[in-house]
C-alpha cells in the first residue's frame, strides 16, 4: 500500500467538437507530468463542455469513444488518466469519466445527478448513472463524482461509505460573478460531511455565451486550501499527497491564486468569452461602430485586450446629430487603443432613403422611425465591411437597454456577438473606470488608460435627434438598474420591488417594457454570461405574454 501519491490536474481549454485537437491537448498535458500517478481532465473534456444536442450525434459518440480508447493505449507506461467523455453503455448515453490505465479503459463512472436548470439541459441528452463507486487507481481508492454530483449530498456520501480515500471532481462549472466563493463553500461542506480531501478541477474557456474560469483548487480534510490554480489561464500541475498514520491523505501546499475583485473577474470573463468566440469560430477579427459613447468604447477595449489592436477595426458613422464631442472622443479612444479607425458619414444614405420613402411617408411627422433608419443604415455599413473583409460585427448594447427594448432591431443589434449583453449600464461605468486603472493579465491591449475620461463622464446619448439623452426616455440608470435587478435577477413581485423604495408608476412602466421587448431579445446576438440570470440561456420567457404583475 502506497503512502505517497501524485495527482496531476489539467485545467485546459478544449474546443467544442474538436476531438482530435482535444486528444492532442490531453497528450501534451500528460507529457508534462510523466512522474505523476494519474492525471485528471475536466468534464467531457474529449468533446468539450457543454455539447448540448451535438452529443446526441452517433458519429460524435463513436469518434469520442475511439479517441478515448486510442488515448488509453498511451497508459501502458506513465500516469493513468481520468478522462471526461460521453459514453454509450447498454443503449444509453452517459456523461462519464473513463479511467485509462495499463493500456486500456480500466474503469468507468457515470454522472448521477444531472442538472436541468439555468444553462444546463443534461436530462435532455444524458441518462442518469447509478450512485458512483470508488475507482482503484494505482493503489488508491478515488471517488470521482462529476460536477453536479457534489451539489447534492448523496453521491459523496455513497463514495465515502464505500471506501473512497480522495474525492476528485471534474467540472464544467460556468462563471458567474461571485461564484468562486459559492464553489468553495460547497466543496468545504462536502469535505466536512465525508471527512475526505477534495480536488475540484474546472474547465477553462469560452463556449458560445458561457465562460469557464478555471480556478480549480484542492481542499484538505480540515477544509484548508492546499492548492489553487489560476483564474482565466491554463495550468497543468502536480499535487503531492501523503498518507498519515491515521491512514488519511493530505495534500502538500502548492500553487496559490490571488483573489480578484468583482470588476477584474467580469472584465476577464468578457475578454476570454470574446477571444474564444472569435478564435474558435475562425473569424479574422472584429469590426464595431465607435460612436464616442461609453458602451462602444469599453467594447472596443475588451476587443483589443482579447484579440490585439491589429484585429480590431473601428468605424465612426456620424450623422447630422453626431456632436463634435463624440467625434473627438471616438478619435481619441481609437488612438489610445491603437486600432484601425475610419469615418464613414451616413448623411447621404439617410437622405437617399428619405427620398425613397417620401411618398409612403407623406403627411406624417418624423418620429422614432427616422431615428431607427439611422441605426439600421449603420448596421448595413458594418455588415458590408464584415461581408467584404471577414471580421465579425461586434454589437455594443448593454443589459439595461436590452431589458427595456432601448435598441434597434437590425440596427445597433446587428452583429455576431456582444460582450455587454449581460452587463447593466451602471456596471459599464464601473468597468470603464476599472480598465483605465488596470490591465488584466494576458491582455493584448495597452497598459493604463484606454477610454477618454470625457466618454465616461458625459450623459449617455444615442444621438439620433437634436439634444437627445438616454434619460429622455428612461429613468436614471441607477434607478432603472435597481428595478431591473429586482425584476430580472431576483424575480421580485411588483409589490416587493415598490417596497424597496421605487416609484410604483415607474416600476409598472419598466415591467411592461421588459415584457414587450422579449421579441427583440430573441433576435439578439449571443453574449458573455456574467450573472445568474442572463437573457437567453437562463431567463426563458415567452414572446407572446399578456401577464402583468403590476395591475
Amino acid at each position: 500500500m502506497t503512502d505517497r501519491y501524485r495527482i496531476a490536474l489539467a485545467q485546459l481549454n478544449p474546443v467544442m467538437g474538436d476531438i482530435a485537437g482535444n486528444l492532442e491537448k490531453a497528450r501534451a498535458a500528460r507529457a508534462q507530468v510523466m512522474d505523476a500517478d494519474v492525471i485528471a481532465f475536466s468534464e467531457l473534456f474529449i468533446v468539450g463542455y457543454s455539447p448540448e444536442d451535438l452529443v446526441l450525434k452517433p458519429a460524435l459518440q463513436e469518434d469520442a469513444r475511439a479517441a478515448v480508447e486510442e488515448l488509453a493505449k498511451d497508459t501502458a507506461s506513465g500516469p493513468a488518466i481520468l478522462m471526461g467523455t460521453p459514453w454509450v453503455d447498454g443503449g444509453k448515453l452517459y456523461n462519464a469519466v473513463a479511467l485509462l490505465d495499463g493500456g486500456k479503459v480500466a474503469g468507468l463512472t457515470f454522472k448521477h445527478d444531472l442538472p436541468n436548470y439555468g444553462v444546463f439541459d443534461e436530462k435532455r441528452v444524458f441518462a442518469a448513472g447509478p450512485l458512483p463507486r470508488p475507482m482503484m487507481v494505482r493503489g488508491v481508492a478515488l471517488g470521482v463524482p462529476i460536477c453536479e454530483d457534489i451539489w447534492v449530498q448523496g453521491a459523496t456520501d455513497a463514495l465515502a461509505q464505500l471506501g473512497a480515500e480522495i474525492l476528485c471532481v471534474p467540472n464544467g462549472s460556468p462563471f458567474e460573478a461571485g461564484k468562486e466563493d459559492v464553489r468553495l463553500k460547497l466543496a468545504a461542506s462536502r469535505v466536512h460531511e465525508t471527512g475526505l480531501p477534495l480536488l475540484y478541477l474546472n474547465q477553462l474557456g469560452g463556449q458560445d455565451e458561457v465562460v469557464y474560469d478555471g480556478a480549480s483548487f484542492v481542499l484538505n480534510a480540515d477544509q484548508s486550501i492546499a492548492v489553487a490554480l489560476p483564474d482565466w489561464a491554463p495550468a497543468v500541475t502536480i499535487t503531492e499527497w501523503t498518507r498519515g498514520s491515521d491512514r488519511k491523505w493530505t495534500c502538500a501546499p502548492g500553487d496559490g491564486n490571488v483573489v480578484q475583485d468583482r470588476s477584474s473577474q467580469i472584465y476577464n470573463a468578457m475578454v476570454l468569452g470574446l477571444r474564444d468566440y472569435v478564435n474558435k469560430n475562425r473569424f479574422p477579427g472584429v469590426v464595431l461602430g465607435l460612436s464616442g459613447g461609453i458602451d462602444s468604447a469599453i467594447s472596443a477595449a475588451v476587443a483589443v485586450d482579447a484579440l490585439g489592436a491589429d484585429r480590431v477595426r473601428c468605424v465612426m458613422l456620424p450623422s447630422r446629430y453626431t456632436s463634435r464631442e463624440s467625434l473627438e472622443d471616438a478619435d481619441a479612444c481609437a488612438r489610445m487603443l491603437g486600432v484601425v479607425y475610419e469615418t464613414i458619414p451616413i448623411e447621404r444614405a439617410v437622405a437617399a432613403l428619405g427620398e425613397t420613402l417620401a411618398a409612403p411617408f407623406a403627411g406624417t411627422k418624423a418620429d422614432t422611425t427616422e431615428e431607427n433608419i439611422q441605426s439600421r443604415l449603420r448596421g448595413v455599413i458594418l455588415m458590408a465591411i464584415s461581408n467584404k473583409f471577414g471580421p465579425m460585427v461586434l454589437t455594443t448594447g448593454n443589459k439595461s437597454e436590452m431589458s427595456v427594448g432601448y435598441a434597434t432591431l437590425y440596427g445597433d443589434m446587428c452583429g455576431g456577438y456582444n460582450v455587454l449583453k449581460d452587463i447593466y449600464k451602471t456596471e459599464v461605468f464601473r468597468l470603464s473606470h476599472w480598465r483605465n486603472q488596470n490591465s488584466p493579465a494576458g491582455a493584448l491591449g495597452p497598459q493604463g488608460r484606454v477610454i477618454p475620461e470625457r466618454i465616461i463622464e458625459k450623459p449617455p446619448s444615442a444621438e439620433l435627434k437634436p439634444d437627445q439623452t438616454d434619460q429622455d426616455s428612461l429613468p436614471p440608470y441607477n434607478i432603472l438598474d435597481g428595478i431591473l435587478e429586482c425584476l430580472v435577477e431576483k424575480e421580485c413581485s411588483f409589490e416587493e420591488t415598490v417596497a424597496k423604495g421605487y416609484d410604483p408608476a415607474t416600476v409598472k412602466r419598466i415591467e411592461h417594457l421588459l415584457y414587450i421587448s422579449e421579441y427583440k431579445r430573441r433576435q439578439a446576438p449571443p453574449g458573455v454570461k456574467i450573472s445568474p440570470r442572463n437573457f437567453g440561456r437562463d431567463r426563458r420567457y415567452p414572446i407572446t405574454n399578456a401577464f402583468r404583475d403590476a395591475r
